[in-house]
């Protein structure tokens, strides 16, 4: 039974290659292939959700293995990485649980979402988001979790993006993905660390492996993990990207950022946990970061005018306290946490709409009085604590000076110093000077002008050009013949390819590289 656990992931993954090469190729198109659509997507996570949940009670009655192994993925040396799904634990509670959050999601999504332009666009990113989810928390090897790590980060982009006409809705979407970019440098790093001090990937060889790290090397690869986590978790200072999120529609705000996806930080720290218990300097970070981020966003909500923002900074001051649950060894507490959190705030996304009904006309809880006259804690918390601008100061702006500054040395001293030869499509030949003149057409035939260029390399390709310019002028205007004009014809037509050839950059490149070599070699 065990080897049916890949069948949970693939099952929506089919679903979105369906929906999206029906669609694709107008098999199902307008109104009437939604309810096509709505099938294929219900049929593949409610299959899901009965394998989840089969292997659960046959887990749960200690039938299946901790994991299983379909084969090989990579080999190299002494180096080996190993396509494994885990069968049980915590990871296969997560996934009955993930498939029946998801399954609710699309249920809601198919009359939420009905007549709308980006039908079929939204179902194939959803199952493909839950592809990838419950790829992620069953994968046994950190290689196949980035994967899906990945991918969930794209769809993200996708539905926050999903009104593109809108600018702030794709300006959201690209300032949470490069955000979440910082994060998955963190996580190149540790799968790096990992494989290059333990040869390996696997969840289980890194957890069995902790003890015999040095104190310092546990340290850095749990703070690399660490990083990945917090990012995907919107701690702090990766905190402002969550609130960026509810561009997206309701349903895949509630089964991203209130179910699933925001869950994940979380899931890889308690996946973690025999590696971090060997990190104390880890373990703190996680405590303060985690304690930080539930103060900021509790802060941050009191002032809230929307539902959605509301409720996405609770979330954040959730996660927050389940880092510190993390961070002070309550590992348990944090995955009861996790999992009632996401259960409750999926639900409460998905009914925001029906709260505001429910609750119109009711006044609002006034806050603490001693809170309530503190103006500048309002001003600060309305500007969100000037968090985002204060990271756009100390990182963005830095990194966008640097870049001015190579570019400015790109473009004035290393295009100088090589020499940026005009482009072939400028350099017009003798040849076709001469067939347009014939047309009527006035142009500059001085043979002078045939190609500019700067630097050595430039004169080089000047001088190759008015020598291929000198042979196609006195071998085919002046000859005499028919035959000869045709053979100089084809000759000419060779010599603008070679010519064009000759002034493409990775060619100039490589012959002032092989310039260098040449005059190192004689020093």
């Amino acid at each position: 039974m065990a080897a049916y656990v890949t069948l949970i992931p693939l099952f929506p993954l089919l679903a979105a290659l369906l929906i999206g090469g029906l669609h694709f190729c107008r098999i199902v198109d307008g109104e009437a292939g939604e309810k096509t659509t709505a099938r294929l997507a219900l049929t593949a996570i409610g299959l899901s959700v009965l394998t989840a949940l089969g292997l659960l009670i046959a887990d749960l009655s200690g039938q299946l293995p901790d994991s299983v192994s379909y084969g090989t993925w990579l080999r190299s040396g002494t180096l080996t990485i190993d396509y494994t799904l885990a069968t049980g634990g915590f990871n296969l509670i997560l996934a009955s649980l993930f498939s029946l959050l998801l399954l609710v999601a699309i249920r809601f999504s198919v009359n939420y979402l009905h007549r709308e332009t980006g039908f079929y666009r939204f179902f194939f990113i959803l199952n493909l988001f839950a592809a990838a989810m419950l790829l992620l928390v069953l994968s046994g090897n950190a290689v196949f979790t980035f994967i899906a790590w990945e991918i969930a980060g794209v769809c993200s982009y996708w539905l926050i993006a999903y009104a593109y006409d809108r600018p702030i809705a794709a300006h959201n979407a690209t300032r949470v993905f490069v955000t979440n970019r910082i994060g998955d440098g963190g996580f190149i790093l540790a799968i790096g660390l990992a494989l290059a001090w333990l040869e390996n990937a696997d969840w289980q060889t890194i957890n069995n492996s902790a003890a015999d790290l040095e104190a310092g090397d546990a340290t850095l690869l749990a703070l690399s993990f660490a990083v990945a986590a917090f990012a995907k978790s919107a701690q702090i200072p990766f905190t402002p990207w969550l609130a960026r999120a509810m561009e997206g529609p309701t349903p895949s705000s509630a089964i991203f950022y209130g179910g699933a996806m925001i869950h994940a930080g979380v899931f890889l720290i308690i996946q973690l946990q025999p590696l971090f218990v060997q990190a104390p300097l880890a373990m703190l970070l996680l405590t303060v970061i985690g304690a930080l981020t539930a103060i900021y966003s509790h802060w941050v909500g009191l002032s809230q005018t929307d539902i959605k923002s509301s409720q996405i900074f609770a979330t954040s001051a959730q996660l927050g306290l389940m880092f510190v649950e993390c961070g002070l060894g309550f590992w348990t507490l944090a995955a009861w946490h996790l999992c009632a959190h996401a259960v409750v705030r999926c639900y409460l996304l998905l009914t925001a709409p029906s709260i505001l009904h429910n609750t119109h006309g009711q006044p609002i809880r006034p806050v603490a009085p001693a809170l309530a006259n503190c103006r500048w804690a309002f001003i600060a918390s309305l500007q969100r604590g000037w968090l985002e601008p204060a990271m756009d100061w100390l990182l963005v702006k830095p990194v966008l000076r640097l870049a001015k500054d190579v570019r400015y040395i790109d473009e004035h001293i290393v295009d100088t110093a090589l020499g940026a030869p005009a482009p072939a499509i400028r350099a017009v030949s003798s040849l076709a000077q001469w067939e347009e003149q014939k047309m009527g057409a006035n142009l500059d035939s001085q043979e002078d002008s045939f190609a500019q260029g700067s630097g050595l390399a430039g004169k080089l390709a000047q001088w190759t050009a008015a020598l291929l310019n000198w042979f196609e002028y006195h071998f085919i205007l002046r000859g005499i013949g028919r035959d000869s004009i045709r053979l100089g014809r084809r000759l000419g037509h060779a010599a603008n390819r070679f010519e064009q050839l000759l002034l493409q950059p990775r060619y100039l490149a490589l012959f002032v590289l092989i310039t260098l070599m040449v005059a190192l070699g004689y020093r």
